[in-house]
């Protein structure tokens, strides 16, 4: 019995694809992924917010690091500590983009994408935001190209996603999960020891006003936050 060559070929592309699906932290490669690192003293206080990047079909980290600049294969606050990988199934994308419809069929079918041409557009978008740590930050920006995957249906913003990552998100390693949060317990730590009640007080003042803040942004007030 002759093989058949377009079983073979289907085959290879589906070990070519299972391999790009695979992870590799040495490297920097998250294929798929949303990715969290914590940022230096405000995690030390608050050890749930960091910095956010979401990651190409290839795993190269993109980071809205700055005003009008993605940070590409360099995640702006060091090794990524948490991930999450995002189902392709759950998302509005498409691996060939010109096998759908003709000129005569709905936009919205033309206009399928596949999964690192909804990210080009997102950086294309960001390369033209100033960055705000209250108004415009890099939550936004994995926001904004999740809404534009239509993951889960959209909807995201920087709330659900903090909490996203928070819930459900993966350590890298122990040793991530001990450099999240040890900065943490050890300030904390002197800051009872030194400070007593007023530290716990002024944690827990700083703590409402900086949740509270990204609640109403989102919220009450959306104008405040943009995506």
């Amino acid at each position: 019995m002759e093989p058949n060559p377009d079983s073979e070929h289907h085959l290879m592309l589906e070990n070519s694809a299972q391999q790009n699906m695979q992870i590799d932290p040495r490297r920097a490669r998250f294929p798929f992924c949303i990715v969290w690192t914590p940022l230096p003293v405000i995690s030390w206080l608050i050890p749930f917010i960091g910095h956010m990047g979401i990651c190409r079909e290839d795993g190269v980290i993109l980071d809205f690091a700055g005003p009008n600049f993605v940070c590409v294969d360099n995640f702006t606050f060091g090794a990524v500590a948490r991930y999450i990988q995002v189902s392709k199934e759950k998302c509005r994308t498409c691996i060939h983009p010109d096998a759908y419809g003709n000129e005569g069929e709905p936009a919205a079918a033309r206009d399928m994408l596949t999964w690192d041409d909804l990210l080009r557009k997102g950086i294309q978008e960001y390369q033209h935001r100033n960055y705000n740590l209250f108004t415009c930050n890099c939550h936004s920006f994995v926001a904004n190209n999740l809404n534009r995957l239509a993951f889960q249906s959209g909807g995201w913003n920087v709330v659900n996603l903090a909490a996203l990552i928070f819930l459900k998100g993966q350590w890298v390693n122990k040793a991530s999960m001990v450099r999240s949060y040890l900065p943490f317990v050890i300030v904390f730590g002197l800051g009872l020891t030194f400070g007593g009640l007023t530290f716990v007080a002024f944690w827990a003042f700083f703590t409402f006003l900086l949740v509270g803040w990204f609640l109403l942004g989102t919220y009450c007030f959306r104008s405040l936050i943009r995506l």
